[in-house]
């Protein structure tokens, strides 16, 4: 039984079946590939993952098929900069706002502090990794995949090929970390920190991977199928709250209003959901609509919600109210 929602294991996976088999044939969307012929990314990959707090594991579809974390690494690479400074710091170097803009929009800032708005856009993520300590590029990048290791429970690596072409196609990450320089938002060399800013993007994981991320989170930043703390625990609130507010990029509004969980979307076709106290959700889908966010992911989820009434702002007592009663 999981017993928050009052379902039974057999009747939840059944309506995890029931998405994939409804959602499949939707097929509209584009996939995002950095470099034409890169690699062969098939349109019809579709794996759900849930992983709940107590380890329970359900999964769906094409839950082993590796794919790119992508922007989903912008979540716990800021929980790594607020371990590595403090709440207060970071908060000095990279606000918390939503800006309703896309995920790539150019720079833009807080006009006085020139802030970039929250860590969730290119924008705040390239100042974001700039804070990642280390001794240098090889020991921040190892600091980072352990990061990674603690949040997944295993040793994850990056795909080099992507890695490369992300490099050589990087112009508009360029021009936004010379504006971040000369707003003094981050600091050293301009070349390492977008190295490490790609790499972080270019890790491979898979749909049950992204699940247990989500479940650490929701378990108070304890990894529940190793034991082990991925991440500070006072610092969730923090993560959750901008993937709330900012992880759906210009979706980000309709999405609380819809689905009402804290999520996280990346190009390479995956969504991380996280019910806290309850369970993570992970969806990969490569189709992507027009703001980059996986559109079979997003059905999934706003159906999940609904069915099981996982919106922050539901009501219990409300729940068997379907309809408005009209005099």
């Amino acid at each position: 039984m999981i017993a928050q929602l009052h379902v039974s294991p057999t009747s939840f996976i059944n309506d995890l079946r029931e998405l994939h088999r409804q959602y499949l044939p939707l097929r509209q969307g584009k996939i995002y590939v950095s470099e034409p012929d890169l690699v062969e990314i098939n349109p019809d990959w579709f794996g759900i993952c849930v992983v709940t707090v107590d380890g329970q594991v359900y999964t769906v579809g094409d839950w082993e098929q590796p794919f790119l974390i992508q922007s989903i690494s912008k979540v716990f690479a800021y929980g790594l900069a607020l371990s590595d400074w403090g709440r207060d710091y970071v908060l000095s170097r990279v606000d918390v706002e939503p800006t309703g803009d896309a995920y790539n929009s150019l720079i833009k800032v807080e006009e006085n502090s020139k802030r970039p708005y929250n860590p969730m856009v290119n924008t705040g993520a390239i100042a974001i990794t700039n804070l990642i300590e280390g001794k240098g590029p090889a020991h921040r990048l190892n600091r980072l995949l352990d990061m990674y290791r603690r949040y997944v429970g295993h040793r994850v690596f990056v795909d080099t090929p992507t890695l490369v072409s992300e490099q050589t196609a990087g112009d508009r990450n360029w021009a936004i970390a010379y504006l971040l320089r000369n707003f003094g938002m981050i600091s050293g060399g301009i070349k390492q920190t977008l190295d490490l800013y790609l790499q972080q993007c270019s890790v491979i994981i898979n749909c049950h991977d992204l699940a247990v991320m989500g479940a650490t989170l929701a378990n108070n930043g304890v990894n529940p199928m190793t034991g082990e703390q991925a991440i500070h625990s006072p610092y969730v609130k923090d993560l959750l709250s901008v993937m709330f507010t900012c992880g759906m990029y210009d979706f980000a509004g309709e999405w609380v209003y819809k689905v009402g969980f804290p999520a996280k979307s990346g190009v390479g076709g995956g969504i991380i959901g996280v019910v806290p106290g309850v369970m993570g959700i992970a969806v990969f889908s490569p189709p992507l609509d027009k703001r980059g966010n996986s559109i079979r992911g997003i059905k999934v989820c706003e159906e999940l919600s609904r069915r099981f009434g996982l919106h922050i702002f539901e009501q219990t007592a409300s729940k068997n109210l379907d309809k408005p009663t009209h005099k």
